[in-house]
């Protein structure tokens, strides 16, 4: 079984639904369901932000309007994010970066690499505010992550990272997603939103008795 999940480093109920996918996969494993892999994919909330980003609280207020409803908004997001198991710390995050580079950096990655480099980035950005639209950050967590900086911004450089970059925007836009996370299994089902693991496992088992012989 495969699934397919588009999301944005910006997102905090992408890492939230990314999140429950893990422990979901962690029960269907203990409940002996068959092998799962997941390929991931990259996605935009806004491209149209310019490359350097904007104020977190400009992009922000741009898109909520009432300062009121936004802080009840990083609140309830903050609050199921610690039913989930992650942190989120919008006090620190003072840039809305553009995450084009970001997701590039990820699909230069080896496959079975770029969940890990997703989970750092998330973190990077939600806990420790720092501004994944720049290079220099980008590095020291492609350096975190045991990765060759030096190889990846050389790469990034001569615009390797571009194409399935573009791919993934382009099936999302075939697809119709509008919002992430969204999540496609065995390329049948398809499920937006960050629900618990165990909608999750329900939905594997459903796949799962649909997809036998």
């Amino acid at each position: 079984m495969h699934i397919d999940l588009y999301s944005d480093m910006v997102c905090p109920w992408c890492r939230i639904g990314k999140q429950n996918l893990r422990r979901a996969l962690e029960l269907w494993e203990e409940a002996g369901g068959e092998p799962v892999t997941v390929r991931y994919h990259a996605y935009q909330l806004d491209p149209s932000l310019p490359e350097e980003g904007k104020p977190f609280a400009e992009a922000m207020r741009r898109k909520v309007g009432d300062p009121a409803q936004l802080q009840g908004m990083l609140e309830q997001v903050t609050k199921a994010g610690a039913a989930a198991g992650v942190n989120f710390r919008f006090e620190l995050v003072t840039r809305m970066p553009h995450t084009r580079l970001a997701h590039r950096m990820v699909a230069l990655l080896p496959q079975e690499k770029q969940g890990a480099a997703i989970d750092a980035l998330f973190r990077a950005y939600f806990e420790e505010g720092r501004d994944i639209a720049k290079w220099n950050e980008l590095s020291v967590i492609a350096s975190e992550l045991g990765e060759d900086a030096s190889s990846l911004s050389a790469q990034l450089q001569a615009g390797e990272g571009n194409e399935p970059v573009d791919a993934d925007l382009e099936a999302a836009a075939g697809i119709g997603i509008t919002g992430v996370p969204f999540f496609v299994f065995n390329d049948r089902y398809a499920l937006s939103g960050a629900y618990p693991a165990e909608k999750l496992v329900e939905l594997l088992e459903r796949v799962a008795k649909d997809e036998q012989p």
